[in-house]
């Protein structure tokens, strides 16, 4: 059964750019499934619980996330998203000026909402 529409899955994709934007973290724990598993650019596994400390505790801040070249897969459920984004900001005393590639698998969490379930995070290098 088709339960969710690529129009619903965009502004969804727009919610959670803005909610990570913001560090809004009543905005990110509707979008974030509790059994979250993220791999982040390094190979890490990062849970829920760790993505909205690390913006809770102001470690990460970002000031511009900007998509290009969104590509979406529907099956039945299942959203699929891949998406190519311009990060600026810091992490830490770090600044953060990267291409990276986020590929994120939207379906129906253990709350029983559309969210995030799961996702990865890859650095774009030039060839």
């Amino acid at each position: 059964m088709d339960i969710h529409s690529e129009n619903q899955i965009t502004l969804l994709e727009e919610r959670l750019r803005q909610a990570m934007l913001a560090s809004d973290l009543a905005e990110l724990e509707v979008l974030i499934a509790p059994e979250l598993i993220f791999t982040n650019y390094a190979g890490q596994l990062v849970s829920k619980q760790e993505d909205l400390d690390m913006h809770r505790s102001g470690i990460l801040q970002l000031t511009t996330l900007e998509p290009s070249t969104p590509r979406y897969q529907k099956h039945p459920g299942v959203s699929v998203v891949s998406v190519q984004m311009h990060l600026i900001g810091h992490y830490g005393d770090a600044p953060i000026d990267q291409q990276m590639r986020f590929t994120r698998v939207w379906a129906t969490s253990s709350e029983g909402r559309i969210q995030v379930v799961a996702g990865h995070a890859s650095l774009i290098s030039e060839i």
